[in-house]
């Protein structure tokens, strides 16, 4: 039983008019208004489900029929990396967003220098190994249409098919051009796809299951077939099948697309990692039951991959076969609409932009050029991708097994790993190994799976590949280097994966990366500790700002462009006019074409034009290295000291603090001895004087005695400080906690400094105020903290008229507490240092201090709840204030 050809085609064209419809409205509402489900984990989870094609829903069915549950690896292999490195997916998805990363091709070339001409082999190796995958969706549909029509005549409908496809990505894919934003719409559409053939797949399993009488009955006599290979469960074969599909799921464009570039939020990541392996299992429930069923009840000769379809038809459900169509006919369009975006936007940005480049004006008339052609190169870049794919199912003739031909694919793509992990997880890979690695890698993959896939004497003759050119046995392509026993599809992993490593690794340990390639090195590999960094790269005038908001304009477009520079300006201060050409300013804008046209032509281009002269991409780049070199250099310097202290993320401050680190350090014993042997000093040589009472008077030996004592309560007062200090420092000092009422507490406090402060002639005023004026403290050691700010005031005023003020306040509900005097206080320099240990302040040679009075205030402040710290006035002037959480007294509590 079959459905007349016109009543699918009026189904399949209102599926797809469906869909668009769906991608439409979503993108309108995601553009005037934030919707959450839109950017969900569920629905991003959805959309990774493009790793299902028509290879699931055909051709595993068509492999389980042929090898057994051999096709179960395709799906163990995503499942290991989502659920056992989902830490390495969430650092591409980091390193992405901060680089604006567009494609594969972008993140490959931008980590190593952002290099143009590893941009455009990445993109090339890309499309090449995109077609046999386009191939196989072709072939599905036609194969499909004609099942269920019984019409059709092979490559005719197969042409129809590409032409639809490339009109059905072009209306999906291009309307937009930043491709770093979120397609919400075409994220949209996918997941209902997923969700469609997720429900068309199961909907045929239990139909499957249920006409066969149940499951026990279905496995009941299984062929042969099923069970063929099962020895060589985990073998070679399915190791390298584990470890390509593993690759393909990070290392294919669509993939990258949809995981990396379409990913809203890394979070997603948490829910995917369990949820994406678990719709695996959802697809493959059923796949086994189908081919046994399949294998038992079909004529012989019938095509496996196609027993979704035929079991149906054959039981009279052509409504049923209807559904399963659909369910194929969406996982066709899904690859092929995020496919066709990836290798489009690779083409576009690495192959067309580098040549428009070399033509790129830099008059400052406004136009659209750039952006007309970027839309116009990604659109018939689609229909080259769709052409390519067309030609390769045309000359091949149409492998029957759906499945081999999307591991050709998958071997293609995994030719990125190493320079992809190696350049995320090692500093020293660079640009040159990771040519090496590609080049050789690919050269090895099409010579050893890729022609020879195309079929015996279409792009090999049987002779080469039977007896190896020239007759030469070791160079046999599927039998490289005396390889003979190897099966052929782990054979062309082995040399071509691991050929690409040895590469990778021997040229980047022989050769320096350049400058620009050591700063990428950093913020890929330390991504999580360096972004949002900025480098100095480049030196501009307002001119090239201008010249700048031209080409803007040309990519983004006039109103876009001009919001990103009102943007730009206004996080300058700047309320009109164009933003300043600034180092930060031209890295955000660099950034943000980066969007549009990959980080290496961005990078190009306003190189390009802050250097003032038109010149190739090469010397753009030799540019680049030129004015990054001295201040690489600083920059490694600047990673050193952040590495040692653990400071804070700018560089320059880092570099301070160790230099001042590395100074107390050094200072800290000679501080020690140094206060220590001098009462120590005194104690010895007064002894040695008392040891002779022959020698002095009665008046001079207590006059010894006294300095003797007097020192050494120096010297216990010293260790008494120190002991503090390091108990608070642990935590291990009782400070026990008592309601006091502070403004009384400070007044006591001035009674008992007015001694000293009438043998300095200095005046203490009060000005003690504060409304709320109780705190929980300890009132020692508040008081302690008040005599050591009080005494430092005193003793260090040097103003004619020394005056000290103690005043106390409130702000809402904190108890502010100041010491203020007029002898001109704490410098704002002096202010960062002045509460570290034995640090003194500039005056220090007015008294003997240690210089751990403040040390030990702060602290002490700190554990009742408080802070101490150094303020200053609108004037210039400075003063010591400690501030307290204010609290009403026990008893009004109680009255309230």
């Amino acid at each position: 039983m079959t459905l007349p050809g016109d009543v699918l085609l009026l189904i399949c064209l209102a599926y797809v008019g469906a869909l668009f419809g769906i991608a439409f409205l979503v993108d309108r509402v995601a553009k005037h208004r934030r919707v959450r489900w839109l950017s969900s984990p569920i629905v991003y989870t959805l959309s990774i489900s493009v790793y299902c094609t028509s290879w699931t829903f055909y051709g595993a069915v068509g492999s389980a029929a042929r090898n057994g549950i051999e096709f179960i690896t395709i799906y163990l292999g995503p499942t290991l990396v989502f659920i056992g490195w989902w830490w390495l997916l969430r650092k591409l998805v980091r390193i992405g967003r901060e680089q604006r990363i567009t494609s594969i091709a972008d993140m490959i070339s931008s980590r190593y220098g952002k290099s143009p001409s590893i941009a455009v082999l990445v993109t090339i190796i890309a499309l090449v190994a995109t077609t046999p995958y386009i191939a196989l969706q072709l072939q599905s549909v036609t194969r499909s249409y004609e099942v269920v029509s019984g019409t059709g005549d092979g490559m005719s409908t197969a042409l129809w098919v590409a032409i639809g496809m490339a009109v059905f990505t072009i209306l999906f894919g291009t309307r937009n051009l930043d491709s770093n934003e979120r397609h919400y719409g075409v994220v949209a559409a996918i997941a209902v796809e997923a969700v469609v053939k997720l429900f068309a797949l199961v909907a045929v399993g239990i139909f499957v299951v249920i006409s066969a009488g149940g499951v026990g009955d279905i496995f009941t006599d299984v062929p042969p077939e099923v069970i063929t290979g099962a020895d060589e469960i985990f073998g070679p074969r399915w190791a390298a099948l584990m470890f390509v599909s593993a690759t393909a799921v990070i290392c294919l464009p669509r993939q990258f697309h949809v995981t990396v570039v379409e990913n809203a939020d890394e979070r997603n990541l948490a829910t995917a990692s369990w949820l994406f392996p678990l719709y695996l299992f959802g697809m493959c429930i059923f796949i086994v039951p189908i081919a046994v069923m399949g294998l038992k009840t079909m004529p012989a000769g019938s095509n496996p991959d196609l027993y979704v379809l035929t079991l149906p038809l054959a039981h009279g459900q052509s409504e049923l076969a209807l559904l399963a169509f659909i369910g194929g006919f969406s996982s066709a369009t899904s690859m092929v609409i995020v496919a066709a975006i990836a290798v489009s936007t690779m083409v576009s940005n690495h192959v067309v932009m580098p040549i428009a480049l070399q033509f790129m004006s830099r008059g400052h008339e406004v136009s659209d050029d750039v952006r007309n052609l970027l839309i116009t190169s990604r659109r018939v870049s689609i229909v080259v991708v769709l052409g390519l794919g067309f030609l390769y199912l045309q000359i091949s003739g149409g492998s029957e097994a759906l499945a081999a031909i999307g591991l050709v694919a998958f071997v293609g793509v995994a030719q990125f790993l190493p320079s992809l992990l190696g350049g995320i997880f090692w500093r020293g890979a660079n640009r040159n190994g990771a040519i090496a690695g590609l080049s050789i890698g690919v050269v090895l993959w099409v010579y050893t799976l890729f022609l020879p896939s195309l079929g015996e004497g279409v792009a090999m003759s049987v002779s080469v590949i039977e007896n190896g050119p020239w007759g030469i046995t070791t160079l046999r392509p599927q039998a490289l280097f005396g390889l003979t026993r190897m099966d052929p599809l782990v054979h062309a992993i082995v040399c071509s994966i691991g050929a690409n490593v040895l590469a990778f690794l021997v040229v980047s340990v022989a050769t320096r990366e350049n400058a620009l390639e050591r700063i990428q090195a950093v913020r890929f590999v330390d991504v999580f500790r360096a972004s949002g960094g900025e480098d100095v790269m480049f030196k501009a005038d307002s001119r090239d700002v201008e010249a700048l908001f031209v080409l803007a304009q040309r990519i983004v477009g006039r109103v876009p462009a001009m919001r990103l520079f009102e943007r730009l300006a206004r996080d300058q201060g700047r309320r009109q006019g164009l933003p300043e050409p600034t180092d930060i300013m031209l890295q955000r804008l660099e950034r943000e074409l980066a969007g549009s046209v990959g980080a290496a032509s961005a990078h190009a281009m306003v190189t390009q034009i802050t250097g003032q002269v038109p010149v190739g991409m090469n010397e753009l780049i030799n540019i680049a290295d030129e004015t990054q070199g001295l201040i690489e250099t600083s920059r490694q310097l600047r990673d050193k000291s952040a590495e040692l202290e653990e400071t804070a993320s700018k560089l320059r401050e880092a570099n301070e603090l160790l230099r001042t680190a590395d100074a107390r350090k050094d200072d800290f014993l000679s501080q020690v001895s140094h206060e220590l042997r001098t009462p120590m000093t005194s104690i010895r040589s007064f002894a040695e004087i008392l040891r002779d009472p022959e020698s002095m008077t009665n008046d001079e030996r207590e006059r010894f005695v006294g300095i003797i004592h007097d020192e050494s309560t120096r010297l216990t007062r010293l260790l008494d400080e120190i002991l503090d200090l390091s108990r608070l420092e642990a935590g291990s000092l009782d400070v026990p906690l008592l309601e006091t009422d502070i403004n009384a507490l400070a007044s006591d406090t001035v009674d008992t400094m007015t001694a000293l402060a009438g043998q300095k002639s200095v005046t203490i005023e009060r000005a003690l105020t504060a409304p709320m004026h109780h705190a929980l403290v300890s009132p020692d050691r508040l008081r302690q903290v008040l005599l050591n700010l009080l005494s430092n005031a005193i003793k260090y005023n040097e103003n004619p008229e020394p005056t000290v003020i103690v005043r106390s306040s409130n702000v809402a509900s904190l108890l502010y507490l100041d010491v203020i005097d007029n002898g001109g206080g704490v410098g704002a320099t002096e202010a960062r240092t002045i509460f570290e240990k034995f640090s003194r302040g500039s005056l220090a040679h007015l008294d003997q201090g240690a210089g751990l009075g403040l040390p030990i205030s702060r602290a002490l402040m700190e554990a009742m709840g408080g802070e101490l710290r150094v303020e200053f006035a609108r004037d210039g002037s400075s003063f010591f204030r400690a501030s307290l959480p204010a609290r009403m007294p026990a008893a009004q509590q109680a009255a309230e």
